[in-house]
């Protein structure tokens, strides 16, 4: 009998899966949605958001079935085994979390440098970004429970500062920015929903605490689905609020942190200094939440001989020495990619996630029940998605298309050199 006692219950999970998804991620890459889909940008939030619920089944069934903190590695492991594309994809996933931190320390220093008269913004933008990934490393090193313990502190002032813009904001909305004559064309609309689709990834990390959940048959399933669709209406209305009180222009001009920006017609200088706050402490907490996560999924892969063993040792007592290559991996990526390149790299790299993980529930479909068909869809959807955001994208920005194939190159020539030489150790 399984001594560990199961204590979470459907808020908890919840929790979980809300504040996994709205930390950094809107508040990145809000401007960049709005600059491709202008007054169509609620609609691009929400073909992303559908992409996440499909998404979401796939994974409530698979938590169910197969709980345990490894979440999507072991998903991918029981249903395509342990061959060179399952090892391929489970580094793939680490390396997408490597890029997502890089766009919450990007965010950092957007929002970070509003609070700064300076001549030179973009020396002091670059100084903010490394100070947001280099103090959480000390902090996961030294006791990564400092801001663990304050996690649900800091996911409750975020939502509570949105929901304080969203009231305060709706009388500023004018109906006339939501025009068609407004509206990007189709494909630039559809290519702004999955562009930031890494909004939405948060939610599989409840499978991570699918092993602590109590009644899991009953609860994961619920907390999957609840937990993205209050996200998708959160992110739905946000969008309206931004792009219904700025003008195009405004909006251009503020990119990098239009979220703050949409409080000021409401709130004056106050809300846009609220708003940058609540980014600052949303991207701090999530840079250190994902540092720890991701450094913890390497031990995990090396462990199992799938990464260098150097991700497998610890510094400090339970501190991974993971911590200080993701966090140096990161510092780089994070000064040396603009930030829509980072969108769509992250995007793309969880997309190609999904897609895998859609197809693992159709295949498994005989163990975990559930909906055939929504697999399918998942997996069809995911996929097309992929392909579209970098077809349509290779023109913008070809350099973030050459670098995510690179990466999927890197993981799988990695894979196949690494098991090469493990093989011949053994």
């Amino acid at each position: 009998m399984d001594s560990k006692v199961k204590q979470m219950g459907l808020l908890g999970a919840i929790a979980i899966g809300i504040g996994g998804m709205v930390g950094g991620g809107i508040f990145a890459v809000l401007g960049e949605a709005v600059s491709l889909a202008h007054g169509a940008t609620p609609i691009a939030f929400l073909l992303a958001g559908i992409i996440a619920l499909l998404t979401a089944s796939a994974y409530a069934r698979l938590s169910v079935k197969y709980p345990s903190e490894g979440g999507t590695v072991v998903f991918i492991e029981k249903a395509f085994g342990l061959g060179l594309i399952p090892k391929g994809l489970n580094m793939m996933l680490w390396l997408s979390y490597l890029v997502t931190l890089s766009l919450y320390a990007v965010a950092f220093g957007s929002y970070g440098v509003t609070f700064f008269s300076s001549a030179d913004s973009s020396v002091l933008k670059h100084v903010l970004i490394s100070v947001g990934i280099v103090i959480p490393v000390f902090i996961n090193l030294l006791n990564s429970e400092i801001v663990s313990k304050s996690e649900t502190v800091i996911v409750v002032t975020k939502l509570l500062i949105l929901v304080v813009i969203i009231v305060t904001s709706f009388g500023y909305v004018q109906a006339e920015h939501f025009a068609p004559a407004h509206y990007g064309s189709t494909v630039s609309i559809i290519s702004a929903g999955m562009m930031i689709f890494v909004a939405y990834e948060g939610f599989e990390l409840i499978s991570n605490a699918a092993a602590d959940v109590k009644n899991p048959s009953v609860t994961l399933p619920r907390a999957f689905y609840l937990s993205v669709i209050i996200v998708v209406i959160l992110y739905v209305i946000i969008s309206l609020i931004t792009v219904g009180t700025l003008s195009e222009s405004t909006i251009q001009a503020s990119k990098d942190f239009a979220l703050a920006e949409a409080a000021r017609p409401a709130l004056g200088s106050f809300g846009f200094k609220l708003v940058a706050v609540a980014a600052l402490l949303a991207t701090l907490s999530a840079i250190n939440a994902t540092l720890y996560g991701n450094a913890r999924l390497g031990f995990l892969l090396a462990k199992e001989r799938e990464l260098p063993e150097p991700l497998e040792k610890k510094v400090w007592g339970d501190s991974y020495l993971g911590i200080l290559i993701v966090g140096a991996i990161t510092l780089i990526m994070a000064n040396t990619i603009d930030l829509n390149a980072i969108s769509i790299i992250a995007s793309a790299g969880f997309l190609l996630i999904f897609t895998a993980v859609n197809l693992a529930a159709y295949k498994l479909y005989g163990e975990i029940g559930g909906n055939k068909l929504v697999y399918l869809l998942g997996f069809l959807l995911s996929g097309a998605a992929l392909i579209l955001l970098l077809v349509t994208t290779w023109e913008s920005s070809p350099h973030a298309v050459i670098i995510f194939i690179s990466f999927v190159a890197l993981s799988l020539g990695f894979e196949f050199v690494y098991r090469q030489r493990v093989s011949v150790k053994a």
